[in-house]
């Protein structure tokens, strides 16, 4: 195999690197590999898994192994412009602003796009997306600087467009129609003077990355639904870079949208990619917009102090589960498990970095436990469970101070994975529903977008909440999320909320950088212009662990520039 191949492959393992440590794990052994750099902190390396240990956070690290990441979306009816038009966001289309997005690039990172669609064309019958990096098609030409998937240009769905059978020419499509709908909701062009449709950003050009599925040995690992969409966290990495290098060589500004999650992590933005989102972000005429997840009323996330016992309910059939333990700064933490039947574990206080199993006489289920004292990104100690074939019932989980160790508060976190991701239901019998923002969301640049419903103007129970794990502000801003009519019937998630978002700042990127009003504009800059702006009740003290600042209105940000001008 080149390396072309083994990044595709699941006999090879990807692992999240830096150019040292790669050179200090695998430069000096006969191991195959290969290694490609995303920016000077971050690369992958694909390693031969026959020449390597298993899977084991204690041996690799937990930011070296990629996390996974699903679709933050729930579930058709005629075109309904209620939610879009609760942003501002039409009537900033119209004079005398007319701002549609025109000179900015969306950069979508999802399942693709239906590029034939009348939605993503200009009124000539041309396409408007600029380009299709598919990671998951190896027959062509990957972009220059990648080794894989498939690069599509606007000239090519262009020719695609021209034909009968324009599959033949590009055969780049959206299986799942998640990608698609956060296209046209965020760019989609107006059809019929706005009657049958129209995005927030019509005239914004588009760029899309369709990820690559997790590979299998992954999804094993980390124990996920057979059917659930799953995303590596590296691929997205690779997708954040793919679109800032548009950026550059195109002197374009560029606004990438995430409608993706996990709960997998610090809760506090410390990933590899939260901390490469972090970095693009930075950068002038650049924004970053993530969805905050749908996991508010999940009862998947619980807090508490030390000591505690956790009780934690598994349904029949469920083949297996994570779950992740996050303390607080100086504690440290040892853990006791009791099944259903009331067999109890031996304590465990993690004196060594090897992993721990534990095992019943009267159950089926193996607990395989992984520890770091201190976790290199967040820097605080991470219990990482894996629960292979539970039995079914109420698992009680036993959380103490490592004997001596107990010199803060004692607080911890633990959190289950998002819905998708469990066959089954598995939730904890006390659980709390703040700190439920998924991540990357959590990073501190990005604008991250919570949901509510446009059409009653209430909040959306299923929507993540804040703060981070830290009680950093997040989210930012809400925006409609709830029956947002996409190209593909109405839908609802805070992924869509994210999508309205995008559009509205390609309006203000319009605005402040093609015009040139502001052209050194960057993403927290754009957060504090749409802070400036946004709906707030006189009910709710903000910033608020829902509704962050308040109600995104993008025409609201022009009505103060106008006042300050």
């Amino acid at each position: 195999m080149d390396c072309r191949d083994k990044i595709l492959s699941n006999e090879y393992a990807d692992l999240i690197t830096d150019y040292v440590v790669a050179d200090q794990m695998l430069g000096t052994l006969p191991v195959d590999f290969c290694f490609h750099g995303i920016d000077e902190s971050y690369g992958v390396v694909n390693v031969n898994r026959s020449m390597m240990p298993p899977m084991s956070i204690g041996y690799y690290g937990y930011s070296a192994i990629p996390v996974l990441y699903g679709l933050m979306q729930i579930g058709n009816d005629l075109f309904n412009p209620e939610n879009l038009a609760a942003t501002g966001s039409i009537r900033v289309q119209n004079p005398p602003l007319s701002l549609q997005g025109n000179g900015v690039i969306i950069g979508f990172i999802d399942t693709g796009i239906r590029y034939q669609l009348d939605v993503f064309r200009r009124e000539d019958g041309t396409s408007r997306i600029m380009a299709i990096w598919d990671q998951t098609i190896q027959d062509g030409e990957p972009p220059e600087g990648f080794l894989y998937g498939t690069e599509y240009t606007r000239a090519d769905i262009d020719r695609a467009l021209q034909v009968d059978e324009p599959e033949l020419i590009v055969p780049s499509t959206d299986e799942n129609g998640h990608g698609t709908q956060m296209a046209s909701v965020a760019a989609g062009s107006i059809l019929n003077q706005g009657l049958t449709f129209r995005g927030a950003a019509p005239q914004a050009d588009i760029a899309v990355v369709k990820l690559k599925g997790a590979k299998q040995y992954l999804r094993d690992y980390y124990l996920i639904a057979d059917d659930a969409v799953a995303f590596q966290e590296n691929d997205i990495m690779e997708a954040v870079k793919y679109l800032e290098r548009m950026a550059i060589a195109l002197h374009r500004p560029v606004v990438i949208v995430l409608g993706i999650g996990t709960n997998l992590g610090s809760h506090n933005g410390t990933s590899p990619l939260a901390a490469y989102l972090n970095t693009v972000a930075g950068r002038r005429s650049r924004a970053v917009v993530v969805c905050g997840g749908n996991e508010g009323d999940k009862e998947h996330h619980y807090e508490n102090t030390v000591p505690d016992v956790v009780e934690i309910r598994v349904a029949e059939e469920t083949k297996g589960f994570c779950l992740e333990l996050w303390g607080t700064l100086p504690d440290i933490y040892a853990i006791r498990v009791r099944s259903p039947g009331g067999e109890t574990s031996q304590e465990i206080d993690f004196r060594s970095r090897e992993d721990r199993e534990i095992n019943f006489i009267f159950e089926p289920t193996r607990i395989v436990v992984s520890n770091l004292v201190v976790e290199r990104d967040a820097g605080e100690q991470l219990i990482f469970f894996r629960f292979e074939n539970p039995t079914p019932g109420i698992w009680n989980l036993r959380v103490f101070p490592s004997e001596g160790e107990q010199r803060g508060m004692g607080i911890f976190h633990l959190w289950l994975p998002i819905t998708d991701f469990l066959e089954t239901s598995v939730t904890f019998l006390t659980p709390n529903p703040d700190v439920t923002l998924t991540e990357p969301s959590n990073a501190e640049r990005v604008i991250t977008i919570s949901a509510y419903n446009g059409l009653s103007g209430s909040w959306f129970p299923q929507s993540g909440r804040g703060f981070t794990k830290g009680g950093n502000i997040k989210p930012d801003l809400a925006a409609p999320g709830v029956q947002v009519s996409t190209v593909l019937g109405t839908h609802t998630g805070s992924s869509l909320a994210a999508a309205i978002a995008a559009g509205c700042v390609a309006q203000f990127m319009e605005w402040a950088v093609v015009d040139g009003n502001t052209p050194t504009v960057e993403s927290r800059g754009i957060k504090s212009y749409l802070i400036r702006g946004a709906d707030r009740s006189e009910n709710i003290v903000y910033p608020d662990n829902r509704w962050g600042f308040g109600k995104l209105d993008i025409n609201g940000t022009f009505e103060v520039l106008a006042r300050l001008s």
